[in-house]
Parts: C-alpha cells; sequence; structure tokens
C-alpha cells in the first residue's frame, strides 16, 4: 500500500519507538568509538548521530539511518592528520567544516543527477554485501560477548584468536551476553511485535546495577559526556585545496558506502530507492553534522540493521533515535554508563543473524552460477579487505563480466521448420532444416570493437563449415543497436571476402545508431538496396522461392548440414 510521506499509522508506533531507542542505545558506544578512529574527542561522535540522524529522516527518501562508518572516518582522519592539526579544537572545527563541504558536494551531485553511478551495483553484489556486512558484525561482537581481547581483522583470523585464547574467555561476560542474546532471539521468534532490544537494554542496566557487574570486571559504557553541541565558531588556517579536494574523496566513499547501505536494505524496507534523493538526504545529513561540531556521516548499515530488527516501520524510527539519544546523553547517562557491553554485543549478534540472507545468496545460482560467484566475491571481499575495497573487488569483477560478455556474444545458424512461419535456431530445433542456397546467420550482440573481429571469424567460419552450396549470406541484425568504427571496417571486410567466394552479402535487421551508421556511411549502398530488408524472414521470403521446390519443401536431395557454428 502506498503512503504519502508524511502519513502515519498509529500500529507502526510501537515498532518505530523499539527500533529508536534500540539504535539510540547502541549509537552511543559505536559513536564513542568512531571519534576515536578520527581523532576527536568522544562526544563528536554522538553529536553525529543526533541532529543528522532527524535531518535525514526529515529530507532523505529512506529508512535507512545515518551516522559515521568506518572508511569515512579513516578519511577524515587522515585528512585532519594531513592538514597538520594539532589541537582537539581545530580538529573538531575542520571536521565539521569537512561536513559542511561534503554536504554541499552532496547536494550538488543530486542536482546534476550524479546518483546514476548506484546503477553499477548489481543485485549480486548487494546480497553479498549484507552477508559480508553481517558476517563481519556479527564476530565484531566477539570482544563484547566473551571479553576476550582479539585484535586481528576478517572472520577466520579473529575466530582462531577466540579458540586459541578459550581460557581467557570472561566468565560473566560471556554468561550475561549469552543469556541476553537468547531472550532476543526467543522474543524475537515467539513475540515479534515486542521491543527485545529495549527489553535487552533494561534487563542489561538492571543486572549491572543490581549484581553490581562493574566490580566484577564486566566491561560497561562508562560515563557520557552530558552536554548537547554547538555549532562552531572559529576556524583555523587551512590549505583549502587539499581540504576540498580531501572532501571530494570523502563524498565519493561516504556516498558508494551509503548507497550500497540503502539499495541492499531495500528489499525488507520494502522501498525503491532514488540515488538522487539519498543524495540530498545524505547532505542534509552532514550539513546537520557540521551546525552541531560533528564530523562526516553516510548511511550506517550496522543501525539500520538494528532499527529493522527492532521493528522500525518509517521514518520516524530514526526521529526518535535522535531524541532518545539526546536524552540519554542529558537525564539517563548514569544508568546508562552501567550498560553491559556485552548487552549491545548481543543486540548487535542478533541483528546480524537476521540481517544474513545464506538463501538470497545461494538462490542467485538458479540465474547464473558466475552470480553466485559473484555475490560469494563480494562477501568474501567485504569481510577481508573492508566495505569499500570489498565492493570495488566485486564491481571490477562484474565489468570484467560485463566486456566478456559484450566480446563474445552468442551466434546461431538459422532455419524453417516446413509448414511453421518463423525463422528457428538449428541447434535448438531438430526439426528446423536451413533454406537451400541460403546461410542466415544470428550475432546476437550490437557490433563493437570487442567484438567485431569474434563476428568476422565466426561468420566465415559458418560458411567454411556449411556443406551446402551458398549463394546468400544473410546477417541477422534484429538485435544490433550500435556500430562503431571498427565493426564498420570489420563488417565491410566480411562482405568483400563473402563476395570474392561468389556469396551476396545480405543485411536483415538493425536499429537504431546501427542503421544510422550503416546509411550514413554508404555501407547500404554497398550492400545494394534489394539487398537490405527489415527482418530476416522478409530477406527469406524473398529469396526462398529461387532454392525452394514448387511444393514448398525443401529439396529431398539436400545435402546434411551442420546445426551449430
Amino acid at each position: 500500500m502506498d503512503r504519502s510521506r508524511w502519513s502515519y499509522h498509529a500500529t507502526d508506533l510501537t515498532g518505530d519507538l523499539s527500533a529508536g531507542v534500540s539504535v539510540a542505545a547502541v549509537a552511543v558506544p559505536v559513536g564513542l568509538a568512531y571519534a576515536a578512529i578520527v581523532g576527536l574527542p568522544p562526544q563528536a561522535g554522538l553529536y553525529s548521530a543526533i541532529l543528522p540522524a532527524a535531518a535525514d529522516a526529515m529530507f532523505g527518501p529512506s529508512r535507512i539511518l545515518v551516522g559515521p562508518d568506518t572508511a569515512t572516518c579513516i578519511l577524515v582522519g587522515a585528512t585532519l592528520t594531513q592538514l597538520g592539526l594539532a589541537t582537539i579544537e581545530e580538529r573538531t572545527q575542520v571536521a565539521a567544516v569537512l561536513a559542511l563541504v561534503v554536504g554541499a558536494f552532496c547536494l550538488v551531485g543530486s542536482a546534476v543527477r550524479l546518483g546514476v553511478v548506484a546503477n553499477f551495483l548489481s543485485k549480486p553484489i548487494l546480497t553479498g554485501y549484507l552477508v559480508g556486512v553481517a558476517a563481519t558484525l556479527f564476530v565484531g561482537q566477539y570482544i563484547s560477548l566473551t571479553g576476550v581481547p582479539i585484535g586481528s581483522h576478517g572472520i577466520v583470523a579473529p575466530t582462531v584468536d577466540l579458540l586459541r585464547n578459550l581460557l581467557q574467555i570472561h566468565g560473566p561476560t560471556l554468561a550475561i551476553g549469552l543469556a541476553l542474546f537468547v531472550v532476543i532471539r526467543v522474543l524475537k521468534r515467539h513475540a515479534p511485535r515486542f521491543p527485545g532490544p529495549v527489553a535487552v537494554l533494561v534487563l542489561g542496566i538492571g543486572l549491572s546495577w543490581m549484581l553490581e557487574l562493574p566490580a566484577a570486571g564486566l566491561p560497561v559504557v562508562g560515563e557520557i559526556p552530558r552536554s548537547l553541541p554547538l555549532p562552531p565558531t572559529t576556524l583555523p588556517p587551512v590549505d583549502w585545496s587539499v581540504l576540498i579536494l580531501d572532501a571530494l574523496g570523502i563524498t565519493v566513499v561516504s556516498f558508494s558506502s551509503g548507497i550500497v547501505t540503502a539499495r541492499s536494505f531495500a528489499p525488507q524496507l520494502g522501498q525503491p530507492v532514488d540515488p538522487n534523493r539519498e543524495l540530498r538526504g545524505f547532505a542534509a545529513a552532514n550539513i546537520a553534522a557540521a551546525l552541531t561540531q560533528g564530523f562526516p556521516v553516510t548511511g550506517a548499515d550496522s543501525r539500520t540493521a538494528v532499527s529493522i530488527s527492532a521493528g522500525g516501520r518509517t521514518r520516524l524510527a530514526a526521529l526518535i533515535s535522535a531524541l532518545a539519544l539526546a536524552v540519554m546523553i542529558l537525564f539517563l547517562h548514569k544508568p546508562l554508563a552501567l550498560l553491559p557491553m556485552a548487552a549491545l554485543g548481543a543486540i548487535l549478534a542478533s541483528a546480524a543473524i537476521d540481517l544474513m540472507d545464506l538463501r538470497g545468496l545461494w538462490r542467485l545460482r538458479a540465474v547464473s552460477r558466475f552470480e553466485l560467484l559473484l555475490g560469494v566475491l563480494t562477501a568474501v571481499s567485504v569481510v577481508a579487505s573492508g566495505v569499500m575495497n570489498g565492493i570495488m573487488i566485486a564491481m571490477a569483477a562484474s565489468f570484467l563480466h560485463l566486456l566478456r560478455l559484450a566480446s563474445t556474444p552468442r551466434d546461431a545458424l538459422l532455419g524453417v521448420i516446413p509448414g511453421v512461419p518463423g525463422l528457428y535456431k538449428l541447434h535448438r530445433h531438430r526439426d528446423a532444416a536451413p533454406v537451400p542456397g541460403v546461410l542466415i546467420y544470428l550475432f546476437e550482440g550490437s557490433p563493437l570493437f570487442l567484438n567485431a573481429a569474434r563476428l568476422k571469424r565466426r561468420a566465415l567460419r559458418a560458411v567454411r563449415r556449411f556443406p551446402d552450396p551458398i549463394r546468400w549470406f544473410v546477417l541477422d541484425a534484429s538485435v544490433m543497436v550500435e556500430l562503431d568504427s571498427t565493426a564498420h571496417d570489420e563488417l565491410r571486410a566480411l562482405i568483400a571476402e563473402l563476395r570474392q567466394q561468389g556469396i551476396t552479402f545480405v543485411l536483415a535487421g538493425g536499429h537504431g545508431r546501427f542503421r544510422e551508421v550503416v546509411e550514413r556511411s554508404g555501407l547500404a549502398r554497398e550492400i545494394g538496396p534489394d539487398h537490405v530488408f527489415e527482418t530476416a524472414e522478409d530477406a527469406v521470403a524473398a529469396l526462398q522461392s529461387e532454392f525452394l521446390a514448387p511444393n514448398g519443401r525443401a529439396r529431398p536431395d539436400q545435402p546434411a548440414t551442420v546445426r551449430s557454428i
């Protein structure tokens, strides 16, 4: 059912409240960690999750949540270091300016419709991306759920490290983490409308307070700065050429990461993705981050996963998460400080399980084994080398596959079935027979520099292997829409070589630029107006009367012929 942008159903409120509170609770430790990556004070990570989330909910088209992500944070940190900013105050001010410039670039990108680059993200890449992110997200909770310090990355290495250090597992942390994980999974299965993550948060804080878990060595969130942001008022001298160039790079990375998140979650969110409107939402979020002493943000996969897992239904979930995070900072900072990291690990691990669509990945095999391979490659690359590197590796594999397909189109020989109209592929229809004296060659692609030599080679091979005497070579160009100069010259050379063998070239079909180039270049005149037809059927109808017996059937003395090239 279609809903207007601002319509709301009361039945969605419970899920949105649960999702908003859950996302806010997760945003606290995640925000603190991202601030450390960038080299900014802890509150900067929290500020980047309040007003930006609300701004994207107001101006963005989808229900994904925004926030800092690893790739963007690394680039921001590198830029601040390259600019030679020594003090925390200077880094904070310039980080806000970076967010403002990134927001401006996103706004320009939306206006000139640069979201078209999102079309290069295929379903196998998006499916594999979700699997890779889910696996990474799950393995990332080893530390929170066991207390074992793990410094390696990926899936295999952290798992091996955990198995090697089983004796170092902190018993209370593991017990609390597993118990809360079981609670959230049981609620998910038997009471899906109940806000499981919120229940886990309340249980975690209650257990931490009653059992004095911090005293037992159980890691907790700890003290949270109690303040709300104000817009920066000063700016230190910086190299603007470096800042703007780096901001452009950050924009490309953050948009790529964000649009992958949006398109990957689109089936679960039940809404299409408009990349240009997503750019507008990212612009609003980054401008909001700049006004609140934050840093550049983009689509956040872990928070979106938590929101979906907690039952978030509309954009109100993002607004509630922003409001809940602000309330937590101002009024609930003391109880929230008692929240066990194991509780957050349980929530994120549960969200990772809900996110991992292994069945969807396997279903790709029904369409193409290569697409299954591409999905697996994306998942493995995301796990092994990070989100952006994984996406780039998968996109490179996709382009290579497209080049292979474009350079090696399929082809076939066509014939007729007596008494049945139309032309049929000889290798598929055993009752089809070639038209005597006529070789009908179908090339299933537009002739371009990638495949021009193949077209000529395969066509001449078909002529050599055809045992019947050939007087006419009909090129079925019904799927051809483009013709470049390289292919044009190869086609002209093919015509000349066929003419030397006493075979007349006939062109049938072709559309768009293909026909325009054929006419404009004089190739149509060289072929002859009497030998250019709209369809291969028209060409055969005009030629076959010379080679058929009076009863309309192929002559019985017609020799056997090859059925494929």
